[in-house]
């Protein structure tokens, strides 16, 4: 008689283990892969508010008063509501005025999605 070539029963198992955890292992990678792309977008979409604060303040040829201010903005297209900080201080050329914008989330977390120093001219 010819000897049954196959797999055992154990072999087959310790094949579907193996398979189950590699597959786990996939899925927690593409998980972390989505919510790395949110978070990246969230620093994007504020990065850009930073820079148009500042090029608002520059084109309006604002002259902004030193100290700190803040609020929120509510952007368009059904994004969380962000809040902004910016801090004005003078330098040692009084013609020029340092500009730091900073967006935080809106849910009161105490870390900031973008940071942006400028220098303000004083209009003539």
């Amino acid at each position: 008689m010819k000897p049954v070539r196959g797999f055992t029963l154990f072999e087959v198992l310790v094949a579907l283990a193996i398979l189950a955890i590699a597959l786990t292992a996939l899925l927690r990678s593409a998980g972390l892969a989505a919510d790395n792309s949110e978070a990246l977008r969230a620093r994007m979409l504020a990065t850009w508010e930073a820079q148009n604060r500042l090029e608002t303040i520059k084109a309006l040829r604002e002259w902004p008063e030193v100290g700190s201010s803040s609020g929120e903005i509510k952007p368009d297209g059904g994004q969380a509501a962000l809040r902004w900080q910016r801090d004005v201080s003078g330098t040692p050329n009084p013609n020029f005025r340092r500009v730091v914008i900073r967006i935080l989330p809106s849910d009161g977390a105490n870390y900031t999605l973008a940071e942006l120093t400028g220098f303000v001219q004083r209009p003539r």
